[in-house]
């Protein structure tokens, strides 16, 4: 139909990456809760109301507003085997013009942790940013210790880039994060700086 904007939905071997919907706030907000000791140490303090079914509103209505004016795209990853979400990853701050890049930022629930999902999502999300969003530069930081999280940027073409003093408040403290960057003209892929 006319002046309608297609849905967007990107497909991996195992995962369906989509935006968030507003009945998909149960099987959030419970993963999130199951997750939180797991995910909380490498994230911003969440807010009082973050589980609530009007923060999640909030939520869908921004991600809407986000990917329809371009400036993210926040996904749900769903495994396809089950329709079950497992975890999210958003391209945000996308930037246009002279820089054409984007900011990328993961997580994924505990119980589905160390399977390839993520490093499958992240995949798909660049591949998408460089041949679909004409994107040329993605980064990623996170934190030092998060060994994981380095691994995983690593193994899908990030190059490391340096350290960011004070980037991002995490658990209320302003914290170091090591800074990454994939570049659709640089795909060499996995450094030995750590």
């Amino acid at each position: 139909m006319f002046g309608r904007r297609r849905k967007i939905g990107i497909e991996t071997e195992r995962l369906t990456l989509r935006l968030p919907a507003h009945g998909d706030w149960q099987a959030w907000a419970s993963l999130r809760s199951e997750s939180r000791a797991f995910v909380s140490p490498w994230e911003p303090a969440w807010a009082p109301d973050h589980l609530t079914r009007k923060a999640f509103t909030n939520r869908v209505y921004w991600a809407t507003r986000a990917e329809s004016s371009g400036t993210a795209l926040p996904l749900f990853m769903v495994r396809r085997s089950d329709r079950q979400i497992i975890g999210g990853v958003t391209l945000d701050n996308i930037r246009r013009g002279p820089s054409q890049a984007g900011t990328l930022g993961y997580w994924v629930g505990e119980r589905f942790a160390r399977n390839g999902y993520m490093r499958e999502a992240i995949a798909a999300v660049v591949h998408h940013a460089f041949q679909v969003m004409d994107l040329s530069r993605i980064e990623a930081a996170c934190l030092p210790e998060n060994t994981p999280s380095r691994g995983v940027l690593e193994k899908s073409g990030f190059k490391y880039e340096g350290v960011a003093q004070s980037y991002l408040q995490i658990n209320n403290r302003w914290r170091n994060h090591v800074l990454y960057a994939n570049l659709r003209s640089d795909r060499r892929g996995r450094t030995d700086i750590g």
